[in-house]
């Protein structure tokens, strides 16, 4: 689509069907009205939450009032994403927000309440048969307590809350706000801005002194503030630390794995499996300067193109019949609820003005989920579509087989379906390919996947790990200590046939990700799983099929380490992230052979 729609210019065929939440304003209006109510009867159980009775109907009450509020707000929200500068839902979101700190408000009393309870007493209501619907709640709580603190010092926690946001909004600011980069010369010679958005397109440019001004620019600049950022990083790190002791954690990392109950080996074998598998890397890098026809190969050349860009223009309507083909392996059942997602108004397809940039899947449980897109005809909107589908029918099939509570899955599990999808797609392509340009971008497109997505996560998951143990044992994390650190662990993953360029040095200064702590593993051990279950699936076919199954319609009923497990695929072990760089392996193979 050329030109850019106004919201009310789009067909009703490539929208949403929000209707499907609230049928009007009004039934929105009296929902929330009803919630406010619902939220002060719930100030009725404060004191009374010590026998099973009054505890099942306080739980029951929390989900109608959590279910219902969730409805309003992703109502509210999805509303405004379609055209954020429509101030009717600017208004409506704002509403939605109020209500929902509110009715967080309103419950809190619950979970310390319960906590406060002695042992046998609490192990007498998880073992109560009119609580059975609540068990894994009860026993998540009693695994909490160790670290919930009394009434005063938990109250006393949430008023420090404000302040812990500091680090990250200083960042934020200095970072999106405050650093301006120097203009640089393009391709044609011309000066141009330098900004967050524009630098990566600077280093996929086929032009490498683009590439080196871009890099040299951005790094630089980052270098000259790196005392204040060194400072918001540090003040970050205390802050961990200072919470993981209050709550008595043996460190920050345990105390950040602890909420999705992921063992301390989850995040140590990934390190030490993608360092065993680093020669692989190093066979990349060399693949890539070969590739490029350089003699030496540095770091502003990782994102540089390897083959020349191969059009793939790809309608909406092709992009679902690709999607639909390639997911054929996971079985009737699958595809049947892909294609009610593709008629039933689960999509936003299109860009159109003030729409919300990028993708996402969203919902509320009890109604079906939705995707939002900016579609573009090409591979990576393809791609981008299976993702979304992917969360989308992961929601779909735990919301249809489980209560609201156990329904939700958590975070460490979410980026498994949608890759799963993104693996099947891959190599549904790669073996219809009869091109060779074509397979070599394929290939070249997943090989990418794999170095930005397992192994560059993993080098910050662990610059993480060694920043947070120095600051454990009482070191000062200088900016000349995280340099040193974080330019040894460049050298050590990209390897000796690589120039590995001093400026690199400053790249932990521009990761917003480090002030969410320990997250990004997520992204290396979904992916791995993801790989893990593709292969399994292309492999065995239906027992493997049926495990997966099994997986997408276990929500959040269990620990996510367990969930995975059932299905077929052990994160406590290294074998699923071997699994996956074998299948990297093949990558980089069949690239070679395509190169000779």
């Amino acid at each position: 689509m050329s030109k850019v729609l106004k919201r009310s210019e789009v067909p009703v065929e490539n929208q949403w069907k929000l209707s499907d939440i609230f049928e009007s304003q009004a039934a929105w209006d009296k929902e929330y009205e009803e919630v406010k109510t619902l939220a002060q009867q719930a100030g009725e159980y404060q004191g009374k939450l010590d026998n099973e009775n009054s505890i099942k109907s306080c739980f029951e009450l929390e989900d109608d009032i959590s279910l219902k509020t969730e409805r309003l707000y992703v109502y509210a929200h999805m509303h405004h994403d379609e055209d954020t500068a429509d101030p009717t839902y600017q208004s409506l979101l704002q509403k939605a927000k109020k209500l929902s700190v509110g009715v967080s408000e309103s419950l809190s009393f619950v979970v310390p309440e319960i906590l406060a309870l002695p042992e046998d007493k609490l192990d007498a209501l998880i073992a109560s048969p009119t609580l059975k619907p609540f068990k894994f709640t009860l026993v998540e709580m009693k695994r909490e307590k160790a670290h919930v603190l009394s009434k005063t010092e938990e109250a006393l926690l949430a008023q420090v809350g404000n302040l812990s946001q500091a680090p990250q909004t200083i960042f934020g600011m200095l970072n999106n706000a405050d650093m301006k980069f120097p203009k640089i010369k393009d391709e044609n010679g011309n000066e141009v801005d330098l900004t967050h958005g524009s630098y990566i397109q600077f280093l996929e440019s086929p032009n490498r002194e683009v590439r080196e001004r871009a890099f040299k620019a951005v790094y630089n600049t980052y270098a000259k503030n790196k005392n204040t950022i060194a400072a918001t990083l540090n003040a970050n790190v205390n802050k961990n630390i200072f919470y993981s002791t209050v709550r008595k954690y043996p460190s920050v990392m345990e105390m950040s794995l602890y909420g999705d109950n992921i063992p301390k080996e989850v995040y140590t074998n990934l390190i030490d499996t993608i360092h065993e598998s680093l020669p692989l890397l190093h066979r990349y890098m060399n693949l890539r300067k070969k590739l490029l026809g350089t003699d030496d190969l540095h770091m502003y050349d990782l994102f540089a193109p390897l083959v020349e860009e191969y059009k793939m223009d790809i309608t909406y309507d092709e992009a679902k019949k690709t999607v639909k083909e390639s997911l054929k392996p996971l079985g009737e059942e699958y595809l049947t609820a892909l294609q009610e997602g593709y008629d039933n108004g689960w999509i936003d397809v299109y860009e159109n003005e003030n729409k919300r940039t990028g993708a996402y899947s969203w919902g509320a449980y009890g109604t079906h989920p939705y995707v939002l897109l900016n579609h573009k005809d090409n591979l990576n909107s393809m791609f981008t579509l299976t993702h979304e589908m992917g969360h989308a029918l992961h929601s779909y099939f735990s919301d249809k087989a489980l209560k609201y509570r156990d329904a939700q899955y958590t975070i460490f599990l979410a980026e498994v379906a949608s890759t799963t999808n993104e693996a099947l797609l891959m190599d549904y392509l790669l073996n219809k390919s009869t091109d060779p340009k074509e397979k070599l971008y394929l290939l070249t497109y997943y090989a990418d996947q794999f170095r930005t997505t397992v192994f560059r996560q993993t080098m910050f998951a662990e610059f993480e790990k060694i920043i947070h143990e120095r600051a454990e044992q009482g070191e000062s994390l200088t900016p000349q200590l995280l340099s040193e650190i974080y330019y040894d662990l460049n050298k050590k993953y990209h390897g000796e046939g690589m120039v590995v360029d001093q400026d690199i040095e400053m790249e932990w200064a521009r990761i917003p990700h480090f002030y969410t702590s320990f997250y990004v593993y997520k992204y290396a051990t979904g992916f791995s799983a993801a790989t893990s279950f593709a292969k399994q699936i292309l492999e065995e076919g239906e027992p493997a099929v049926d495990r997966y199954l099994g997986f997408l319609k276990s929500g959040g009923s269990d620990y996510s380490i367990n969930i995975l497990e059932k299905a077929g695929v052990d994160m406590s072990s290294p074998e699923p992230i071997r699994e996956a760089m074998a299948v990297f392996e093949d990558v980089i193979s069949q690239m070679e052979q395509l190169t000779k």
